[in-house]
């Protein structure tokens, strides 16, 4: 379909992406209607300070992405508390879950992902919660100003911000792993290695390669105790279950759209119906024309692909292809990557006089594909400045 800068963009999901799309279209001079559609009750907010700067302070409005008079400046339409029940692509319009009927000129999906909650017996007992949202956040933070130790499963990111501000915050402090390393499907041994014995030196106790049976209940029926595989028990005042995410891909399969690991988008944003486009944490896109997919969750690639997929909607088409970049804050320590490792298969640990720095370049037959820093920020611009000329080369 020609892009129109006159018609209907509804953006269903309102997180990073949604936020970043409304503000570039706008910025593009598209004059055309623009709704959010979300299903929180607050307007587009940052998710990565809940598990960080959130649970010290707990003012929700310095999240915010955007105040809202900017959308009102912008002509952009936020539906909060709002749920879409399903697409009609012949008619190009979504129906709300109260029945209410949103016409597009063009649709993108930005619906996110949500927790995964391994089948445990208990996972659903008061005091055991996720960290997705801001309404998990507010849960997190009453229950952990009552209790004295905390017991989270999972070692990835969240897992451990969550382990460093419990502690600063005088908790006790279980982790459980499965795998036998922290973040192992993100990082290198030598970052594994670095954080490790950074969070068991603040007194987070860590277990790896333990599997959990089943949570306890108190008497009163709140969370008491954490058993392992083994017939081990941990007494917890709190349970929090970090154990990644899913796409939230349901609203585009019950549409017929492809669906694999994340909503299949083309390297120009597209899915397989050429009126709706995916972007974020729910979008698994090509890597080049034809190639193969890729879902990041991450806040530069939220915003990159949003910038992206602007352009297109406006006529001017850029198949996307941006390094992808993370980072994590861990009490004082910040991790920050630059691009990926996948497929690595050689590792150099830079030497360092520093126990408080780390620097490692992964390489792929001999290129170079990711770097990983702790504590050296301007290193990581750097690095993402050379894989960016050695992509472009």
């Amino acid at each position: 379909m020609k892009p129109s800068q006159h018609h209907a963009v509804v953006i269903v999901g309102a997180g990073q992406a949604a936020c970043q799309l409304a503000a570039s279209l706008r910025q593009k001079d598209h004059i055309g209607p623009i709704l959010i559609v979300g299903d929180e009750r607050f307007l587009p907010y940052a998710r990565p300070p809940l598990s960080k700067t959130y649970f010290k302070e707990g003012e929700s409005q310095r999240l915010l992405l955007r105040k809202a008079a900017f959308y009102e400046m912008n002509d952009i339409t936020v539906l909060t508390s709002s749920r879409v029940e399903r697409i009609e692509r012949a008619a190009r319009a979504v129906i709300l879950s109260d029945g209410r009927r949103l016409d597009y000129g063009q649709l993108v999906l930005a619906t996110g992902a949500r927790n995964r909650l391994p089948p445990i017996a208990g996972a659903d007992l008061p005091g055991v919660m996720g960290l997705r949202g801001l309404d998990d956040a507010d849960r997190m933070r009453g229950r952990a100003a009552t209790a004295r130790h905390v017991v989270i499963v999972g070692g990835g990111f969240i897992g451990l911000e969550a382990a460093a501000v419990f502690r600063a915050a005088g908790l006790r402090v279980t982790l459980l792993e499965a795998a036998g390393r922290l973040m192992a499907r993100a990082v290198s041994p030598a970052v594994s290695d670095y954080f490790l014995h950074a969070h068991c030196g603040a007194g987070v106790d860590i277990r790896l390669d333990v599997a959990v049976r089943r949570i306890l209940a108190r008497p009163d029926g709140s969370v008491g105790a954490v058993e392992l595989a083994d017939g081990q028990s941990i007494a917890a005042d709190a349970v929090l279950m970090a154990t990644g995410v899913v796409p939230n891909v349901e609203l585009a399969r019950e549409a017929g759209l492809a669906v694999e690991n994340g909503i299949l988008a083309d390297c120009f944003l597209a899915t397989s119906d050429p009126a709706i486009s995916a972007i974020g944490d729910c979008a698994a896109v090509a890597q080049g024309p034809g190639g193969p997919h890729l879902r990041l969750e991450s806040v530069q690639a939220a915003v990159d692909q949003a910038k992206c997929l602007a352009e297109r909607l406006m006529g001017q088409p850029q198949s996307y292809a941006r390094t992808p970049w993370f980072w994590s804050d861990q009490g004082p320590h910040k991790l920050q990557i630059a691009g990926l490792r996948d497929g690595a298969d050689r590792a150099e640990v830079e030497p360092s006089s520093d126990p408080a720095r780390l620097l490692v370049r992964s390489y792929r037959e001999g290129r170079l594909v990711c770097v990983e820093t702790v504590n050296l920020p301007a290193e990581h611009m750097r690095a993402r400045r050379a894989l960016e000329t050695e992509a472009a080369a």
